[in-house]
């Protein structure tokens, strides 16, 4: 019946290794169980119920993506659509979480509209592989310095702004030690090498003194402090257009990214080199973004972690459904989870930071139409502590630069609206 529904055999793969290829990613994955609902709570969300949503969301959006769509890619809240939801929107926008969820909503309802209608393909062209690469690169380095700052390495200063912190500080020592352990360990290719290094940390923290230990196993915890508390009338708001657009536009790209370079490492894509059943695949993500909301979490979206279980075999969707099982078991094992604490999860988010950061190797830096609006994206997303304000500057940047240097034929019709709404926020909100 398996064989059957997931056409495990003319995939060139066995349930034996669909099984595998699911533990895999989960255990690759497995760290934003923890690292969600604590980046979450810094917004002022309950972290027990941000724990138990971003474990259903994880849930539903994988098993679409594997019973529907068929494709061995999992899915959960993204790191960077958690950072920006809470150190962007909630801490320096000064919206609510719940004002934040009615944002992450509206994304998912545009987004699975896209799907639909098949405006997706309109939408990735048109953005140009440069602006993404700078994108997400921004957003790496967004997360490390929210990294720096919650482990103590970066501390604020009157004249200077930044400055070194106390390097001697238990918190900073762990940070650093945790950041070289996973970078070892990955370039190992340990499977859960996150994971391993955040188990550790807190594992030593415990030994210390620094953290109190609360038990192993438990009932998850409920949902009840965020289900359903998004503030829809409050995120249909004007001013909240960036936000929105946004959320949209990183999941949007992220998406498609990570399911075309899992599918090319797969040997998966079409003759044409396109994805099959993509529209299927994005309605997974969207789908889980719009459940999410409601529940109380982040932004959902494809790993690309996923990988790995692609590299031990992985080809259907039965992957994917093998992973959300395992999401299911780890919903009884919130008392383990409470005890992380956020230094323990800062190496993470540095780890993330670097390879985010892997695109800016493909950029042309010879080219100043092309490098001057990727430092403007890069730079903006971490001194401004703001996601939206990376990318518009990053649309405006490129626009200009390709229109008055004669490379007005690079620019697609999609970039010129764009660019002009963010002019348009900028002059009238």
């Amino acid at each position: 019946m398996l064989n059957k529904y997931f056409d495990i055999v003319n995939r060139g793969s066995t349930i034996k290794t669909e099984i595998i290829a699911g533990i895999t990613t989960f255990l690759t994955m497995s760290y934003i169980i923890v690292l969600n609902p604590d980046v979450l709570s810094m917004a002022g969300m309950d972290k027990g119920a941000v724990f138990t949503a971003t474990i259903i969301a994880a849930i539903v959006g994988s098993l679409i993506m594997g019973l529907y769509a068929n494709y061995p890619v999992v899915l959960a809240p993204g790191v960077g659509l958690s950072a920006f939801f809470t150190f962007g929107v909630v801490m320096g926008m000064g919206y609510t979480w719940e004002i934040a969820l009615g944002a992450v909503l509206f994304s998912g309802i545009i987004f699975f509209l896209i799907s639909i209608f098949k405006l997706r393909q309109w939408v990735v062209e048109s953005i140009p592989m440069t602006l993404r690469y700078a994108i997400a690169a921004g957003i790496g380095f967004f997360l490390a310095l929210i990294a720096l700052k919650n482990s103590g390495l970066v501390v604020d200063h009157p004249a200077t702004f930044v400055t070194l912190g106390d390097v001697t500080r238990p918190e900073s020592l762990l940070t650093l030690f945790g950041l070289l352990m996973i970078a070892i360990l990955a370039y190992r290719k340990v499977i859960g090498a996150v994971m391993i290094t955040i188990i550790a940390i807190t594992i030593v923290a415990l030994m210390m003194g620094m953290v109190e230990f609360s038990g192993f196993v438990s009932m998850p915890p409920s949902l009840e402090p965020t289900y359903m508390k998004l503030d829809v009338a409050g995120a249909f708001d004007i001013a909240m257009i960036g936000v929105i657009f946004a959320f949209l536009f990183v999941d949007l790209f992220d998406t498609s990214g990570t399911l075309i370079a899992v599918a090319h490492q797969g040997n998966m894509l079409d003759k044409d080199g396109k994805l099959p059943n993509m529209k299927k695949a994005m309605t997974a993500d969207s789908v889980a973004t719009i459940v999410g909301a409601g529940l109380g979490t982040s932004t959902t979206t494809s790993f690309i972690e996923s990988g790995s279980g692609i590299s031990a075999g992985g080809r259907t969707g039965l992957t994917a459904v093998v992973a959300a099982g395992l999401f299911f078991v780890a919903l009884f094992f919130a008392p383990l989870v409470s005890i992380v604490p956020s230094y323990a999860t800062a190496p993470a988010l540095l780890f993330v930071a670097v390879l985010m950061s892997a695109g800016l190797a493909k950029i042309d830096w010879a080219d100043l139409t092309e490098a001057v609006p990727v430092l403007v994206t890069v730079l903006i997303m971490p001194f401004t502590f703001s996601i939206v304000q990376g990318i518009a500057f990053g649309f405006i940047s490129y626009v200009v630069m390709k229109l008055f240097t004669g490379k007005a034929d690079a620019l697609s019709s999609g970039m010129y609206v764009v660019s002009a709404l963010f002019i348009a926020k900028f002059i009238f909100l």
